[in-house]
């Protein structure tokens, strides 16, 4: 009997079993819209009108790197607006809860009651989150300027001029998912040996070199993926802009201050409706991050 017969008697199909619905569902909500939507990025499509719907080629992926156009403007800005969103939320998103998970990883009563009130916003939906900061950031009768009036300072027009618009997104955005990174620095805290700490205050450390040279190292491969993670999360906001700015302020060369790919595309889709241009939009955002996530694990996968 050759070694071929032998290896195909040993290969079970039980695990296959298992990954096969997932896959199904992958394949229904993740595989066929992906090449659906390639596939429309070759039309000047119209879903109300099928009959109209005309082959164009590359003239949707042309129109978005031909400087002068009016979708290369709108979608080349939409993705710079992306890239400051992204730099300016991650830091915090990281060494915030990095800070959380340090100050409650201790058995004091009452610190189950912090971490449920720390990550207690998490559960909530971007609308709710949305609603609740626009509240609070609008200029007219917003909490904020209610009190910064009383207080006898400026009250500056958040959701409408720059650079509070940007801020204002991307504190409720910091408010609304610090949580659930902090819930998985704690875990990973909680998995470090006691031992380790025991052993650097012996040796004479204090609490900020313990800190910077056991704990950290030790959580780099958790702060790896929590940054990879929260980067691609960054990437695809959409909600908070579209309930707090509406992409707003409008930018003198096209599109919104406060615009981000994903409400651009939005608006390409089903506001304007061009389809097969925002199909093509979709597209290279779909390449842009399969490129960031294919680099990231090959740096993460090297270094380990």
């Amino acid at each position: 009997m050759s070694v071929s017969r032998l290896n195909l008697r040993k290969i079970s199909p039980v695990p296959y079993l298992f990954i096969l619905p997932h896959l199904i569902f992958f394949a229904v909500f993740i595989g066929y819209p992906f090449f659906n939507g390639l596939y429309i990025s070759f039309f000047q499509y119209d879903y109300l009108r099928p009959e109209a719907t005309t082959f164009v080629g590359l003239q949707n992926y042309t129109d978005l790197f031909r400087a002068g156009s009016v979708k290369f403007v709108e979608f080349w800005n939409s993705v710079r607006v992306t890239l400051t969103f992204v730099i300016y939320s991650v830091p915090f998103l990281v060494v915030i809860p990095l800070c959380l998970a340090v100050l409650l990883n201790s058995k004091l009563r009452g610190m189950n009651f912090f971490r449920t009130i720390y990550f207690a916003p998490w559960v909530l939906s971007c609308a709710v989150i949305s609603l609740i900061w626009w509240w609070i950031f609008q200029s007219q009768g917003g909490l904020l300027n209610y009190y910064l009036k009383l207080l006898g300072l400026d009250t500056p027009r958040w959701l409408s001029t720059m650079p509070y618009a940007m801020i204002s997104i991307v504190v409720a955005t910091v408010w609304w998912t610090m949580g659930s990174n902090m819930v998985i620095f704690l875990a990973a805290l909680q998995d470090i040996p006691a031992e380790l700490h025991e052993a650097a205050q012996i040796d004479g450390a204090n609490a900020w070199q313990t800190f910077t040279r056991v704990t950290i190292p030790l959580l780099r491969p958790v702060m790896v993926f929590i940054i990879i993670t929260t980067i691609i999360a960054s990437f695809n906001l959409l909600g908070q802009p579209m309930m707090m700015t509406r992409g707003a302020p409008a930018q003198p060369t096209g599109g919104g201050a406060t615009e981000p790919v994903m409400l651009r595309i939005f608006t390409e889709g089903f506001v304007r409706p061009f389809q097969g241009s925002a199909a093509a939009m979709s597209v290279i955002v779909a390449i842009m991050m399969m490129t960031f996530s294919a680099v990231n694990f090959r740096i993460f996968r090297q270094r380990d």
